[in-house]
């Protein structure tokens, strides 16, 4: 079969500018195949290289005392005491999910996985982080229930339960969904596995399924805007096999103990290209491969076609030679495909072999560490504008507008989708705050939680950065966990654009300074940018998956409130109603600036939870909705009325940062208001649960008719 010739469209259509076409033409000093073509284009495509972000990237704080291995691998490794290591990480599928939902959001889940395990550890926890349009729009309905499919089935099927997560609706989702997906493994900290290759003329193994036309060229069209060709981008979209990864889970587990692994590394975003890339450069060597010897379930691929393949449940490896029949042995009994594809070499260089011709011949190393790298123009975003009057809303008529709405109802409907249960250790599950795995043969437990406010993060993106670090901070307090580390995903529009590269600029600026102060060092990550349709940007959503340890699952603040309960609030109240959930959802207003954050008072009252939870039948902190919507939330978890004394607008429902609300009995809490003064913490008595109606200043109505709303509005939204 003949190659194309290359045009100056189809060097566009590959999603290289022109001086980046010159860049390569200047590298290899003649005209690339179509193969090597599209090689470039997929390590250099944003999703691959981060050229617009790396610059900006540097600046995160990566290291401390209990991470092992930050960014760089394929998850990060965090020590967790008694020789084991937490390895985890966040990634999105964003572009595969709004064009083939369930797919996407399962291979979405199926990679996020694999990062983990090919590090050595066994999956223990998956959450994810969803945003949609409006309810209204026409494709949002089909998306939720897609996506949500797509992620319970793939989860499920693995066997990994899903402890947390977060699902918001805004407008500027409504042409470009968001599907980040997180998973966090166990593993021995002395048995962690790297991809840097290393040694000349060893074996590269390829692993797992076979390979097909699914998902060619997914990492170039993960790095474009969305236009009005998006059905022609389906088959883009990978295609997953939940029981093909479980074997390959075991199956690489099973390897790894054999001692035959010298690196491995999952092929992900452009398949074998990016794969067989990154172990060559990290170890200094160059890499050739045989592509007639690649298990293949289609006929007449070609060698373009099955270096950009992204068919799931695949990994490479380069393998010590002398126990080549042992790991062999290993993955025919797991009825996987095991081929040597090729070698380790000496001189830089990426050799593709088909049949008898060469497909391509390149310098390894500057694919990868010499790709683009682009300190974008950027600007600050200008001050918001003052909060703007609006209409006076009555107590409860306020809490409707919350709880009605599908971003702040209840999530059932989402979450019992997912299994939750299965391996038999999660010890708190999805919908109150954190998720908390117990580390299984150990007193120890494990604390989940992803966090970010787009709104802040637009108004307002360091100060909106830095709260979603401090929110994840604040999640992890709650169920009496200590924060360790962090992993982000960035999710932005066109970095070409100033004002988005600044909103990227600013986020990363507060969330590296929330990371120091709050030590969560950021150990690995995701940047997804061009999240735009026709034009048209999301809100900036950086979200930050964090992960903290209780020492003893025995200390969990995990309950809920018990009926003559005071309900105490930790933290000050000014009663900020910029960028508020109350004005966006009851009269569609986003204006004003972000909420101020304390980083100093974050780390304060975090500290003071953590030391006094054992006196609190429930924790909870305060965000989206404030007082008021933490307060119900709380109550209605434990079908218990609550009662609080504030009646005006900004004290319920205000989002001031460093806040806790707590519930335990009278006597416990006259000590804690004491114990709190003594130290300089800001608390208070602000109401009492129990009863069987929710009260707010002199506003009453039946819990049980706000959690019959509360408990289908997300259904009646999307049905």
């Amino acid at each position: 079969m003949s190659e194309p010739a290359i045009t100056p469209a189809l060097v566009a259509a590959h999603g290289l500018k022109p001086d980046e076409y010159d860049r390569l033409l200047g590298i290899i000093g003649r005209v690339p195949t179509f193969t090597e073509l599209g090689i470039f284009s997929a390590m250099w495509n944003e999703h691959c290289s981060y050229k617009s972000s790396k610059k900006w990237l540097r600046t995160l704080p990566t290291t401390g005392p209990q991470v092992i291995c930050g960014p760089g691998e394929n998850a990060g490794v965090v020590d967790i005491g008694d020789g084991q290591a937490v390895i985890f990480k966040m990634e999105s599928h964003n572009h595969p999910s709004y064009i083939e939902p369930y797919q996407g959001a399962a291979t979405g889940v199926g990679g996020i996985l694999r990062d983990v395990f090919t590090m050595g550890a066994r999956p223990i926890a998956a959450m994810n982080s969803l945003s949609f349009g409006l309810p209204a729009h026409p494709k949002t309905s089909h998306l939720v229930k897609g996506v949500v499919e797509g992620v319970g089935g793939y989860g499920n099927a693995f066997g990994v339960p899903t402890v947390g997560g977060e699902v918001r609706f805004h407008r500027s989702y409504n042409g470009n969904c968001l599907v980040n997906a997180f998973a966090a493994g166990l593993a021995d900290a002395d048995k962690i596995f790297y991809s840097v290759a290393s040694g000349v003329g060893m074996p590269v193994v390829y692993l797992g399924a076979k390979t097909g036309r699914d998902g060619v060229g997914g990492a170039t069209m993960a790095s474009a805007e969305f236009d009005a060709s998006i059905e022609e981008k389906r088959p883009t979209v990978q295609v997953g096999d939940p029981f093909t990864e479980k074997r390959l889970l075991e199956a690489c587990l099973e390897l790894m103990a054999s001692g035959a692994v010298i690196s491995i590394q999952d092929m992900g975003a452009a398949g074998l290209t990016c794969s067989a890339v990154e172990m060559g450069d990290k170890g200094g060597l160059g890499i050739k491969l045989q592509l007639d010897a690649v298990p293949q379930r289609e006929t007449h691929m070609t060698a373009y076609e099955m270096m950009l393949s992204e068919s799931q449940e695949r990994m490479l490896m380069v393998l010590k030679p002398e126990l080549e029949d042992v790991a062999r042995a290993i993955f025919v009994k797991w009825d996987l495909d095991f081929a040597i594809v090729g070698q380790t070499i000496a001189e830089d260089r990426f050799l593709i072999l088909h049949g008898d011709q060469i497909k391509a011949d390149l310098p390894l190393s500057k694919l990868s560490s010499s790709a683009p790298e682009y300190d974008r123009p950027w600007v600050e975003t200008p001050p918001a504008a003052p909060l703007p009057a609006f209409p006076a809303i009555g107590a409860l008529d306020a809490l409707r507008a919350l709880i009605g709405a599908p971003s702040y109802a209840h999530k059932a409907w989402v979450y019992e989708q997912y299994d939750s249960q299965v391996l038999a250790d999660t010890i708190r599950r999805p919908g109150m705050g954190a998720g908390v795995v117990r580390v299984h043969g150990t007193k120890k437990a494990l604390a989940f939680t992803s966090d970010v406010t787009p709104r802040y993060v637009k108004a307002n993106p360091e100060q909106g950065g830095m709260q979603a670090v401090a929110e994840a901070y604040r999640n992890l307090c709650a169920v009496g966990a200590l924060p360790l580390a962090t992993t982000d995903n960035l999710n932005f529009g066109n970095p070409e654009k100033p004002e988005i590269m600044g909103q990227l600029v600013g986020a990363l600026k507060g969330i590296g300074a929330a990371c120091i102060a709050l030590d969560m060092p950021i150990v690995s990550g995701n940047v997804s940018l061009y999240n735009e349709t026709d034009g048209a940007g999301i809100l900036p959503t950086p979200t930050i998956g964090a992960v903290g340890i209780l020492a003893d699952a025995a200390d969990l603040i995990g309950g809920l409130p018990q009926a003559g309960d005071v309900a105490v609030l930790i933290g000050t109240t000014l009663g900020h109603l910029g960028q508020s959930a109350l004005l966006a959802e009851a009269f569609g207003i986003e204006a004003g600036d972000a909420p101020p954050v304390d980083l100093a008072s974050e780390k304060a009252h975090g500290t003071f939870i953590r030391a006094h939870g054992k006196a609190f039948h429930a924790c909870s902190d305060l965000s989206d909705g404030g007082l008021a919507l933490a307060a119900f939330e709380m109550a209605e978890g434990a079908g218990l009325g609550v009662s609080l004394t504030a009646a005006d607008t900004a004290t319920l429902y205000g989002e001031d940062q460093a806040r806790y609300l707590v519930a335990l009995p009278q006597p416990q809490a006259k000590d804690l208001l004491a114990q709190a003064a003594a130290q300089g913490i800001p608390a208070a008595i602000v109401g009492q649960f129990g009863g069987d109606l929710v009260t707010f200043g002199d506003e009453s109505a039946p819990i049980a008719a706000l959690s019959a709303l509360y408990r289908s509005a997300f259904a009646k939204a999307v049905a």
